[in-house]
Parts: structure tokens; sequence; C-alpha cells
């Protein structure tokens, strides 16, 4: 089961939740898991999740898979040009 931690308005979509229990081993599962759970979160999807593994960033990128011992973080896309 992987811990799942996050902040600001994506935070406020797991009902405030810092952290998060689930289990998953894709970004793709994760994500429709923590939808599936959380009908904002579901609506913070639209308007673009990033998830941070181990440091690294991946913005579209949902087949990559997640290591059981992961550090995995969301946060909401910053839009910018």
């Amino acid at each position: 089961m992987l811990t799942v931690r996050a902040n600001g308005s994506v935070k406020n979509a797991l009902d405030g939740a810092e952290s998060v229990e689930v289990t998953a081993s894709t970004i793709r599962e994760l994500l429709n898991r923590l939808a599936d759970r959380y009908p904002a979160f579901a609506r913070e999807l639209d308007a673009g999740i990033a998830v941070a593994i181990n440091g690294e960033i991946y913005r579209d990128d949902r087949d990559v898979p997640i290591p059981a011992d992961a550090e995995v973080f969301l946060l909401p896309r910053i839009p910018g040009g």
C-alpha cells in the first residue's frame, strides 16, 4: 500500500487529508482509485494534476509503474507560458 501526500487544492480534494493510503501499481490506477474514493478529486483531475514519484514529476504519462516503497506526492499543475 502506498502513502500518497498532497497539498493545496489537491489536499482539499482529498477531504483535507495530508496523506492517504492507496493500493496501486501505476499512476493511472492511483488516480482512478482516488477519483472513485473522493468525488472532489475527480474534479481536480480535470484541472490537471502532476504526480511526483521519488522526486521525479510526471504530468501526462499515466502508465508509469509505482514502486511499492515509493514516495508519492500529488500537486496541482501550475499554468505557465
